[in-house]
């Protein structure tokens, strides 16, 4: 894939995870998709995100940088968002947090097939 394709392929990912499409995530992330190095395939991937979803149901994905060099795309997200209750092991209780994911992914036949996630747990704390 190009630099094009994989950010506008990643770019389509961001916009199905904010519309909850998960009917289609599977258009976007393959089968045995790798998360922090755990196969966790494309079901756990989903109900992982399913999860978050639940946890915080203002979740929106804000890309704030986007850098590639195929086939690996890095980008830096923003959240701005109300948790219900636990966050990362935090009691967030319905709290609005800031916080930033610093995450790489890695494009094999056109969909993800690695990710790679560092969550600033600590901004979530320091914010309690």
């Amino acid at each position: 894939m190009t630099k094009t394709e994989i950010t506008e392929a990643y770019r389509a990912y961001i916009a199905c995870l904010n519309r909850q499409d998960w009917e289609r995530i599977h258009e976007h992330v393959a089968d045995r998709v790798t998360y922090n190095g755990a196969v966790i395939g494309v079901h756990g991937y989903r109900e992982m995100l399913v999860e978050d979803f639940r946890a915080i149901p203002d979740l929106a994905f804000n890309i704030a940088l986007l850098v590639c060099d195929p086939p690996v795309i890095a980008s830096r997200l923003i959240f701005d968002c109300t948790p219900k209750d636990v966050l990362f092991g935090l009691p967030v209780n319905g709290k609005r947090v800031r916080f930033e994911e610093n995450v790489f992914y890695q494009y094999q036949q056109g969909k993800i097939a690695a990710v790679w996630s560092i969550i600033d747990k600590a901004a979530v704390a320091a914010q309690l």
